[in-house]
């Protein structure tokens, strides 16, 4: 990946620690995701992506198939 930089989301409707495996891994298995980490107890997440290629909007569109919603942080 050429242009890979991280973003940093607030997640929103995780009720238990586990919750977090569904969007992580959905996550990972994108193309142009170098890597996604789910904190659970802060409700956030960090993805190492290519913009080019994983946008934020269909990082967004990935964790709301997986039943979650989340929003840029800064935003």
């Amino acid at each position: 990946m050429s242009n890979v930089v991280t973003t940093k989301f607030r997640a929103e409707g995780f009720a238990c620690p586990s919750c977090v495996s569904k969007p992580e891994g959905a996550l990972k298995k994108m193309d142009g995701v170098e890597n996604a980490t789910v904190h659970y107890a802060t409700s956030r997440f960090e993805v190492t992506h290519d913009p080019a290629v994983a946008s934020t909007d269909s990082i967004l569109d990935t964790v709301a198939k997986t039943g979650y919603s989340a929003r840029p942080m800064g935003r």
